[in-house]
C-alpha cells in the first residue's frame, strides 16, 4: 500500500484535540469585560468551576453571549473590540488556579417576552470531547428568583432543585454564578439543536 489515505480509512475524531491549550492563544486584553468595571450599569458575573469530587478545575475556558440591558443581541461582527463603551454581547474567560472566573457585564434585558432574561455559558474543560452549554439566570433577589422558577419555560421544566442550578446568587460583589461539572448539584447543562 503506498500509504495514502482514503476516505473510507478516515476515523472520527472528537470535538477537542488533547489539551487544553486555551492559554496558547485565545485569551486577549479585555476578554472577560463586555464593559468596562467602572461603567455605571456594569455587573459582575463570577465563580467557580469544579468537577465531580468538588475540586477546582484550574484550566477551564468560559465564554459567554447575551443580550444587553434593553434585550437587544448583538448581531454585528467585531465581538473581539472592546473600545470602552460598545457592547458586544460576547466574552471569554479562563479559570484561575482556583477554578475561579469573573466577568464584567450588564444585566440583560429580555429579548424574548415570553422569555426570562439570562446570559449564554459554553464551558471547554479537560476531559471534555466538547463543550458544555448553559445558562445563568441573574434575579435580582429571593423572590425574582422565585418567579423566574415558574414563568421561564426552561427552569419550569426543571425539578426545582436542577432549575436553582442555573440562578446565579446576587451578592455585594456581584452574581455568584458556580459550574459543577459532574455529580452532586451539577449544572443543568442543554443541547444544541
Amino acid at each position: 500500500m503506498s500509504g495514502v489515505r482514503t476516505e473510507g480509512d478516515l476515523a472520527p475524531t472528537p470535538g477537542q484535540t488533547v489539551g487544553p491549550f486555551y492559554g496558547y492563544a485565545l485569551p486577549f486584553d479585555g476578554d472577560s469585560e463586555l464593559v468596562p468595571p467602572g461603567r455605571e450599569d456594569a455587573v459582575r458575573l463570577h465563580g467557580v468551576v469544579t468537577d465531580g469530587a468538588g475540586a477546582p478545575v484550574p484550566d477551564a475556558l468560559l465564554e459567554i453571549w447575551q443580550a444587553d440591558a434593553d434585550g437587544a443581541v448583538v448581531r454585528r461582527p467585531g465581538s473581539l473590540h472592546r473600545d470602552g463603551w460598545t457592547f458586544t454581547g460576547w466574552g471569554r474567560c479562563a479559570t484561575r488556579d482556583d477554578g475561579s472566573f469573573s466577568f464584567t457585564t450588564v444585566r440583560p434585558g429580555r429579548h424574548d417576552p415570553d422569555r426570562a432574561p439570562y446570559v449564554a455559558v459554553t464551558v471547554f474543560a479537560r476531559g471534555l470531547l466538547d463543550r458544555l452549554l448553559t445558562r445563568a439566570y441573574l434575579p435580582a433577589g429571593e423572590i425574582e428568583a422565585e418567579e423566574l422558577l415558574t414563568s421561564d419555560p426552561l427552569l419550569a421544566s426543571l425539578p426545582a432543585e436542577r432549575a436553582r442550578t442555573l440562578l446565579a446568587t446576587p451578592e455585594p460583589t456581584g452574581h455568584r454564578f458556580d459550574v459543577r461539572l459532574q455529580g452532586e448539584g451539577e449544572t443543568v447543562f442543554l443541547r444544541h439543536a
